[in-house]
């Protein structure tokens, strides 16, 4: 919400000397988060003035239309005689009044204005339009044209409110009452102890049998809905200087008269409001849930199909508004075309209504159309506001378009009576830990809007324009902040024993400090994932990885899905800061993945009145996919860098593969590495990650170089490598529980054996087979070398050279029990793979 200062002052009389800053610290300390404050036309300096144009010569021959113009300034040049200036725009005649910059002048952004030549003219000056001083969009895209009435050589800085200062406020979602200047206005008044002048206390006539028929068919949906009539509006009437600048200041753009007002009063009060041009509305306004299938053709032009809850507003015709979202293309105000006499919206009905909050909420996000008023009306508006703003928006009607107010008042009201609360008068100081006494907590509540009865006990009646008051902790919230959150004391908490991390979040702390200490990055990437990527990965069509949950509501409708793998996530992020310039990647990420179970079941709604049971707790987890968490990485650029210590080397497949064996280790689990070929990886530079769970073997994950189709698709660095294993199997098989390392006082017996076997033949089966023949004296084995040479070894054949480590418990081996190890090792090698001693 951005709330320009000036408008600010206008119902609190702040003190002159008072800044935006000071402002801002002052609704910081009440609990409001103010982000900015913008310090408009800080870097302007005149002379900036009116001017009227008086002559305009078209230049011929250049590329673009030019024109030579003079325009009397009156005496701010100095001599009174007309200025001579060119310009480019072409919505300006010879009559207009137009804001002009002199010689001298400075423009937001430091542009300094001074005479120069220019398409064969010397141009003394410049006539503006609003984005060249920094005004924000008014409709035009081109120079400025005043109203007929302003008078030539007047401060345009002035008449423009061109300095001002603007607060941009965030405001929360239970605070929709700070998304209108009124709302600010109370909690600065608030803030500095000042009264408030409220623009909502207006005199409104009842409501009567003239006014224009209204039929609510939902209450619920609808609890007060104020219709009020303006005939004989100016069709040429258009919005003053200070209607359009206050707009352009809260970042609205001026559209037309009716509209502007409409929009000003929302801004002003924060009631959001209608206006339906009455020749176009055919017979009673109605309030009621749209029909299955029914259409409507909302104002930005897009046809919508209506869903069975959303709540609309409809004539004998049917729909022409979507309630408290946007207004339809039926109805809509019609501008005044000068080419057709009588052209335009004369005659209007002012809509000032309250809608439901979910329904408005549901509707909006249905249609994927968020305005502001379905902004407000999601947030809270004050119903008793409503007839307040109609009332506010007739009165401007009339003054600025000349148009004249029926008598006729249609209030449409469901019954409903105010919100009390019970409260102890020490609730606030039990939960803040500061006694504040009866009298500042029952000061500090009327200054929100309540009434306060009673002594130890009080009976708190909430103001119309606070919904988010439900319940006493939200009374001693607001008793916390007016006095200050900074004077609350500062304790520490004491967590009873026992209560520290759980095993399941050690584990992966440790493994994240693991990945980082071996110079990886962590990267959080958001897990909506498009099912496109997959085809980009290189997945089979049956691959379990493509079953995806989808999601209702997506953030994105480019991204509907659940991810079911890291990889996406992280391969953006790898592409997205290569892209930025940083070549020398290595990114990690652990999170959840999300697999549909098999039987699809719908999650039922548990109850708010009580704790849900255990056994509704378990029937909603039993809804829910399976959620395993993975942990990944990815590689791009160089893994070690060059330098005076040498010449540095890229990242390839065995850093990846280095990973896995970082994050097994953490997790305690003894992990398998054997060749593999899977989806997004090389076939050739592609490790498939084993371990073995209730005896049996289960692929965990895969490590290495991606390949080269994967890469181009996705635009990433050349030879990027990755790795990806799923965490709960590895910490389900793997055992945290510390291990010192042994220390015998035998010496170790070391044999060296080289095994020619078949290329094909992974060496961790030849490995494994050596391991179990070798026997219980083997304490270690390390593949040294990998050998190949056709004419050595035969076409098709690799040497594999393995250090073998032996060693007994009791005794000190001899030479002829490490070679009985050795040879039993490589008997039962060559029985499994076929492996030949070399040489």
């Amino acid at each position: 919400m951005r709330v320009p200062l000036s408008w600010l002052r206008e119902y609190v009389d702040l003190p002159a000397t008072e800044t935006g800053r000071d402002v801002q610290a002052k609704l910081i300390s009440a609990g409001l988060e103010v982000e900015t404050v913008e310090h408009l036309g800080a870097d302007l300096k005149g002379p900036l003035v009116v001017g009227q144009v008086l002559t305009i010569e078209e230049l011929e021959g250049f590329k673009k239309p030019i024109r030579f113009c003079t325009v009397d300034v009156g005496r701010a040049n100095g001599t009174g005689e007309p200025q001579e200036i060119v310009c480019g725009a072409r919505n300006f005649s010879v009559g207009d009044k137009v804001v002009v910059v002199l010689p001298g002048a400075t423009l937001p952004g430091g542009f300094s204005i001074s005479a120069r030549k220019t398409y064969g003219k010397t141009s003394h000056g410049m006539i503006c339009s609003s984005d060249e001083l920094g005004m924000g969009d008014d409709g035009t895209h081109g120079i400025i044209v005043l109203p007929p009435e302003t008078e030539v050589g007047k401060d345009a800085v002035e008449l423009l409110e061109l300095v001002d200062e603007v607060l941009d406020i965030a405001v929360t979602a239970n605070r929709g009452d700070c998304l209108s200047i009124r709302g600010v206005a109370r909690e600065t008044a608030i803030a500095y102890g000042l009264p408030l002048r409220d623009p909502a206390l207006l005199d409104v006539p009842g409501p009567n049998a003239f006014g224009y028929p209204v039929k609510v068919s939902d209450p619920a949906g609808c609890d007060r809905f104020t219709a009020r009539t303006v005939t004989g509006l100016s069709p040429e009437a258009r919005s003053p200087i200070w209607l359009q600048r206050r707009l352009q200041k809260v970042g609205m753009r001026p559209i037309s008269l009716a509209v502007d007002v409409t929009n000003y009063v929302m801004m002003e009060l924060g009631q959001p409001l209608h206006a339906y041009d009455r020749g176009q509305v055919q017979g009673t306004i109605g309030v009621r849930r749209a029909q299955e299938g029914e259409k409507i053709v909302t104002l930005d032009g897009v046809e919508r199909k209506l869903h069975a809850e959303d709540l609309v507003i409809t004539d004998d015709r049917g729909p022409i508004g979507l309630a408290g979202v946007m207004g339809g293309a039926d109805t809509e105000i019609a501008d005044h075309d000068p080419s057709e006499e009588g052209a335009g919206t004369t005659d209007v009905i002012i809509e000032a209504a309250h809608f439901d909050q979910v329904a408005v909420a549901r509707t909006a996000r249905r249609h994927k159309l968020s305005s502001e008023a379905s902004r407000r009306f999601e947030r809270g508006v004050d119903p008793q506001a409503a007839s307040a703003a109609a009332q506010r928006t007739v009165d401007l009607l009339v003054l600025l378009a000349g148009g004249t107010a029926e008598a006729g008042v249609t209030e449409v009201i469901a019954p409903s009576a105010p919100h009390t609360i019970t409260v102890a008068a020490d609730h606030p100081d039990r939960v803040a830990g500061v006694t504040y006494g009866r009298e500042t907590v029952v000061r500090r509540l009327q200054e929100v809007g309540c009434d306060v009865y009673g002594q130890d006990e009080l009976i708190v009646t909430v103001p119309s324009w606070r919904p988010d008051l439900t319940d006493p902790n939200d009374l001693a919230e607001e008793v916390i902040r007016l006095e200050g959150y900074e004077n609350l004391p500062s304790t520490l908490p004491r967590p009873p024993a026992g209560r520290g991390l759980t095993g399941r979040q050690r584990l992966h702390r440790r493994i994240g400090r693991a990945l980082g200490g071996a110079g990886y990055v962590e990267a959080l990437n958001y897990p909506f994932v498009s099912e496109q990527v997959f085809d980009q990965l290189g997945l089979e069509a049956d691959d379990p990885a493509r079953r995806v949950v989808k999601l209702v509501n997506p953030l994105s409708d480019e991204e509907p899905a659940l991810r079911t793998s890291l990889l996406p996530g992280l391969l953006a992020a790898l592409r997205r800061n290569d892209g930025r310039g940083s070549h020398d990647l290595a990114l990690f990420e652990t999170g959840l993945v999300f697999q549909p179970r098999d039987a699809a079941r719908a999650a039922a709604n548990l109850p708010v009145d009580r704790r849900p049971s255990p056994d509704d707790i378990a029937a909603l987890n039993a809804a829910l996919p399976d959620q395993p968490r993975h942990v990944a990485v990815v590689l791009a650029g160089a893994r070690e860098q060059a330098g005076w210590w040498g010449k540095g080397r890229p990242a390839d497949w065995a850093d990846a593969v280095e990973a896995a064996r970082t994050v097994a280790r953490e997790a305690g689990a003894e992990l398998g590495i054997r060749k593999g070929q899977y989806g997004p990886w090389h076939p050739g530079r592609c490790a498939e990650l084993t371990v073995t769970v209730d005896g049996a073997e289960r692929v965990v994950g895969h490590a290495g170089e991606l390949h080269p189709r994967v890469v181009k698709t996705l635009g990433l660095p050349a030879r990027a490598c990755a790795t990806e294993l799923d965490l709960d199997v590895l910490e389900r098989v793997g055992d945290t529980v510390p291990q010192a390392p042994s220390i015998s006082t035998f010496p170790v017996a070391t044999q060296d054996v080289a095994l020619v076997v078949d290329a094909y033949v992974p060496a961790s089966d030849v490995e494994a087979a050596l391991r179990e023949g070798a026997g219980e004296l083997l304490e270690s084995i390390r593949l040294f070398d990998v050998y190949e040479n056709a004419e050595q070894l035969g076409e098709g054949r690799k040497s594999l050279a393995y250090a073998l480590r032996f060693r007994a418990d009791d005794r000190t081996l001899t030479v002829d029990e490490a070679s009985a190890a050795r040879e039993a090792a490589v008997a039962l090698a060559t029985d499994r793979t076929g492996a030949v001693l070399r040489g």
